[in-house]
């Protein structure tokens, strides 16, 4: 970032009031008649309803709207571990996220915890606050294991959004581009560089649509993942096989797809060169990525390409996800955000590319034209359609099945057919 860049940003978060969020009283408050309700004694009411139904929460305070946003700062976009009161304003940020494209309120939590348990205790003894819980930036293999904890003690769905969030986009871009490139996710040949939380959560969700593990090649820091290896924790051994491959350049040699989620400048366009026929670069590291699309397409002609950047097309960015899952996970009131309910949300955005762009969109994004192509296979951001179609096939996912809590309201969209 230049320095006039750096400076703009610090004084966009320092101008009065500091920060990015508020709280705004969503009652009136302004006789004794509406202080004798808010208040005592008329609060009393709403305390003795949800005593005797606690699903009463739901109807008479904001449980069912209100997400916490939870860190330990561990992990903290490209930053790794600057501690979790240095990840407030990354908190902050998200929080008007949900806001801005869900209508979601947040409280961002910032927990200084020791140790994975203790952040699993603190932040299960607050279920009752809230509809949801987002967890961010945490490094792994830890957020695996405090999202599992959560997800099995609490009725209330718990979210990672650097595994899930960034998977769902991952796996809506990868069908396209497939597509796009006459290739099949059952057959390519993948590699990905990264096997953090977003690494290994996307590989095993495109598994799950139908990719083949033994096409799979995970690299991480220390070279190829493969079975010789013995310093493999439980999540990349899944992905290990028997293999003479070592390096990330040996790995790149005629695979159909790369996917990074590591760090900057780590492919060179001799690489790129060395893969298939018609090759598919999702290069995600921010704010570099792992090679830049002009140094990419430079090598290959038949190259589609993504990045995590709004300056380039194709940007794979999990606001075009995890707004939009909870909003109907809270809505049907679902205990877990499920798998079936990512693969909804995927189908959602996989589908929703293809059809035609509208002008409110073109102007968003001062744009003459837009259409499913190379350069446009993924929705953009600020598409009003995100609104509605990614929520609905989440719900419909949660309630066939069998995770809501609630029905389906009558004036909400459609459902969608669930198959994809």
């Amino acid at each position: 970032m230049t320095e006039k860049a750096r400076e703009a940003a610090l004084a966009y978060h320092a101008a009065n009031p500091p920060g990015k969020i508020a709280i705004q009283a969503t009652k009136p408050c302004e006789t004794q008649g509406d202080l004798a309700l808010a208040y005592t004694p008329g609060v009393a009411e709403p305390v003795r309803a949800i005593e005797v139904n606690p699903a009463d929460a739901y109807r008479y305070t904001a449980k069912g709207n209100l997400v916490a946003v939870v860190t330990d700062g561990t992990a903290v976009l490209g930053l790794g571990n600057v501690g979790a009161l240095a990840a407030k304003p990354v908190l902050e940020g998200k929080a008007v996220l949900f806001k801005r494209f869900a209508d979601i309120d947040v409280f961002d939590l910032e927990i200084n915890a020791p140790s994975a348990e203790q952040f699993i205790e603190i932040v299960a003894a607050l279920e009752p606050t809230f509809g949801g819980i987002n967890l961010e930036d945490i490094a792994a293999p830890a957020c695996f294991a405090i999202e599992k904890a959560l997800t099995e003690r609490l009725s209330i769905p718990v979210f990672h959004d650097d595994q899930h969030g960034t998977a769902v986009i991952v796996c809506a871009g990868l069908l396209n581009a497939l597509e796009l490139q006459g290739k099949t996710l059952s057959t390519a040949r993948i590699v990905c560089l990264g096997a953090g939380a977003a690494g290994l959560t996307s590989m095993r969700l495109l598994m799950s649509l139908g990719a083949a593990v033994e096409n799979m090649i995970l690299v991480d820091s220390r070279g190829v993942v493969h079975s010789e290896r013995t310093d493999l924790n439980s999540y990349k051994r899944l992905f290990a096989h028997a293999t003479p491959l070592r390096t990330l350049r040996e790995a790149m040699e005629g695979a159909d797809v790369f996917i990074g989620v590591a760090a900057a400048d780590l492919v060179d366009a001799q690489m790129v060169q060395s893969m298939a026929p018609r090759p598919i670069v999702f290069a995600l590291a921010n704010p570099v990525p792992e090679i830049l699309p002009e140094v990419a397409h430079a090598a290959r002609a038949d190259l589609v390409m993504a990045t995590g950047r709004s300056d380039y097309p194709n940007q794979i960015n999990n606001v075009l996800g995890f707004p939009f899952i909870f909003r109907r996970a809270l809505d049907v009131r679902a205990r877990h955000i499920n798998q079936a309910m990512q693969l909804g949300a995927v189908h959602a955005l996989s589908a929703l590319a293809k059809l035609p762009v509208p002008r409110e969109v073109l102007r968003a994004y001062r744009l003459d034209h837009l259409e499913f192509g190379p350069d446009y296979f993924i929705p953009k951001p600020l598409d009003p359609r995100l609104r509605e179609r990614v929520p609905a096939a989440v719900a419909a996912a949660a309630i066939d099945t069998g995770v809501a809590q609630a029905p389906y309201p009558a004036h909400y969209p459609p459902r969608p057919d669930p198959s994809p």
